[in-house]
């Protein structure tokens, strides 16, 4: 009895590895492990047009904040120093008038953004705000960095299928959720705030992007950020910002940089 109840147990766990594993083969590229495209497997659409909606930080992003004024920002002393030494003036004789539109923080300046995909490996993604453009790469990055947008590699998060029955269809129509993961390094030094608040060059941003759609209809995209300084943060510095889908490209406005 134990020799046959042995075996059966061994059966069942050779089953049911199999049929794990050919659903994770077809989750991973389909029948035949044929690969998906990132832009295939887009658990939902990210392209358009969207407005920024300010509904947090309304007084650090709508207007360059007084210097000397790094609430909620866990700066260590050095930073301070920096900070408290602000010159708007003097970055733009240098001509960096875009430190605050590097990835850190382009997505908090209040504007609007233009989402493509490049190719089926590499979403675009413009802002009027400064004219910046950012390249979200799912496979090998063609960047080398040292910009502004530095070097951002890319990856869809899929929430478990159990959870996604309990959510429903409501919110996704196609009943597929996840995320956009970005990470971002390779960073130029730049501002966190308008208002002198440094970032280093070792600063790696992580970033979810999320999208959810409205019964009436409408769609919101929540950037929820993260960025780890080594040199000028005690801790991490998370921060979140909503945008709305908009039906075409009304108000698209591209400006160019400005320190004030």
């Amino acid at each position: 009895m134990f020799v046959k109840a042995s075996a059966w147990c061994l059966w069942m766990a050779f089953v049911v590895a199999n049929v794990t594993g050919s659903v994770q083969a077809q989750g991973r590229g389909g029948p035949g492990n044929i690969p998906q495209t990132a832009k295939a497997a887009a658990p939902f659409d990210l392209t358009g047009y969207w407005v920024s909606l300010v509904t947090e930080d309304w007084r650090f992003r709508m207007f360059v904040p007084p210097k000397g004024d790094y609430t909620s920002v866990p700066l260590n002393a050095d930073a301070r120093k920096i900070a408290d030494a602000w010159d708007p003036a003097k970055d733009e004789a240098s001509g960096n008038q875009c430190k605050s539109y590097g990835a850190a923080n382009i997505m908090r300046v209040p504007g609007r953004i233009h989402i493509t995909w490049q190719d089926d490996q590499t979403m675009k993604l413009e802002t009027d705000a400064g004219t910046q453009t950012r390249f979200f790469y799912f496979g090998t990055p063609r960047s080398q960095g040292g910009d502004w947008q530095g070097v951002s590699k890319t990856a869809w998060e899929f929430i478990p299928a159990p959870i996604t029955s309990v959510l429903g269809s409501r919110f996704n129509p196609d009943n597929r959720y996840g995320s956009l993961k970005v990470v971002t390094t390779k960073l130029k030094p730049g501002y966190l705030r308008t208002n002198g608040v440094p970032y280093s060059a070792e600063t790696t941003l992580v970033e979810y992007f999320d999208r959810v759609n409205e019964p009436d209809g409408g769609s919101l995209l929540i950037v929820t950020t993260t960025v780890e300084d080594p040199v000028y943060l005690r801790q991490p510095f998370m921060t979140s910002v909503h945008f709305k889908k908009q039906a075409d490209a009304s108000g698209w406005n591209p400006t160019p940089c400005t320190s004030r």
